[in-house]
């Protein structure tokens, strides 16, 4: 499943809306540490593509069917038509952006980049455990350390 995304700030919470209402249906609860996790990469992954490409966009999300989800890989996909790598920014405490690839590495399971014609997509995993709604690291949510400050997948 896919969702065209413009070049506008807005479209990042319409993105989030959209991905939440694809998870009925993946045996992925709403109130699941996972779901909240994939939000929030949704979010800046999105976020990402808005602000840094001025581009248009394609946010593809992979969810499995809810008699497969118990054990399952949620992948999410932003694809747009910048040939610009993403780039981790280092930045300091006083920054109000600039952490967003630092957040998509301490919280998906596994992410990367390719270039793709003209253009890029950036991927992330999740890994789902059996159990579900347990948040351990490996299984699609928990507390991952950054900077000094815990960011947790809520």
């Amino acid at each position: 499943m896919q969702l065209e995304i413009r070049p506008d700030p807005a479209e990042v919470g319409r993105a989030r809306r959209w991905a939440r209402s694809r998870l009925a249906g993946s045996g992925i609860g709403v109130d699941e540490p996972l779901a909240e996790t994939l939000i929030l990469l949704v979010s800046e992954l999105v976020t990402n593509a808005v602000v840094h490409t001025g581009c248009p966009a394609v946010l593809r999300l992979s969810l499995p069917g809810a008699e497969a989800a118990e054990e399952a890989i949620v992948r999410l996909e932003v694809a747009d038509r910048s040939d610009r790598a993403p780039v981790p920014r280092c930045v300091d405490g006083e920054s109000t952006g600039g952490r967003g690839l630092a957040l998509v590495d301490g919280l998906a399971d596994r992410w990367g980049w390719s270039a793709e014609g003209a253009g890029k997509r950036i991927w992330c995993e999740l890994d789902r455990c059996a159990g579900g709604s347990e948040a351990a690291p490996g299984c699609g949510g928990g507390v991952t350390a950054y900077d000094g400050l815990a960011y947790e997948a809520v």
